[in-house]
């Protein structure tokens, strides 16, 4: 508030005005600089592997991206409810792209987030599971409203990788939102993981009442 008063000084654009609309412009100007600095908090907090805008999604690339269901998407109503969202499809079709732009849009709307890349992220909890951090390292994903799960399905979840993303998804159930993204359509999800009961489990807690998005066609790359 003390720059913004000098700035009204120095320039002297407010000459004339009342006490109390200069005072509101303090104000105004000290509550926009709170606003973006909790913005820049979430954002570095989210770790997103890009840092796409919402107003530069293409609708005109053929890949069967809906804008209705994106628009949708965007207003965040999804997250409020704590539903789930997949983005399925081959590679180079955006999906990765287009779970960071969401994710970035939750930001702006004051939404907590977390990226991860699911091969990475698992092989971050076997480690806490070792060194005895494993339950800190959830409970720090289960506080977040948006959990971003990339690239689910390049590999096989045999063992303790399926109870992992179990865990996960358990702590979030009602709580909070998860997107996945995956080249395998979700039909495809339980062939990934060894223990039928574990993936019958995964699948419930992470496609329940959640938006699937199917993309197609040749790679944006």
């Amino acid at each position: 508030m003390a720059e913004a008063l000098k700035e009204q000084m120095d320039s002297g654009d407010c000459i004339g005005m009342s006490f109390e609309e200069r005072f509101g412009l303090l104000v105004d100007y000290e509550w926009e600089l709170r606003q973006q600095k909790r913005l820049q908090r979430r954002l570095k907090e989210a770790k997103l592997k890009v840092g796409p805008s919402v107003e530069d999604i293409d609708y005109r690339h053929p890949r069967g991206l809906s804008r209705e269901v994106v628009q949708d998407l965007l207003s965040c109503r999804w997250i409020r409810a704590r539903r789930n969202v997949v983005f399925c499809g081959p590679t180079g079709v955006g999906k990765t792209w287009l779970a960071c732009a969401l994710a970035k849009q939750a930001c702006r709307e004051g939404f907590t987030v977390r990226y991860c890349r699911v091969p990475r992220l698992l092989h971050e909890l076997s480690i806490a599971q070792a060194d005895g951090t494993y339950l800190r390292a959830l409970r720090k994903l289960a506080r977040k409203d948006l959990v971003i799960l990339d690239d689910l399905g390049l590999s096989p979840l045999p063992g303790e990788a399926g109870n992992h993303l179990l865990e996960i998804l358990d702590d979030r159930l009602g709580t909070g939102s998860t997107l996945v993204t995956s080249q395998l359509p979700p039909k495809k999800w339980h062939e990934l993981v060894d223990e039928p009961t574990v993936a019958d489990a995964l699948l419930d807690r992470m496609l329940g009442g959640a938006t699937q998005v199917h993309l197609k066609g040749d790679s944006m790359r």
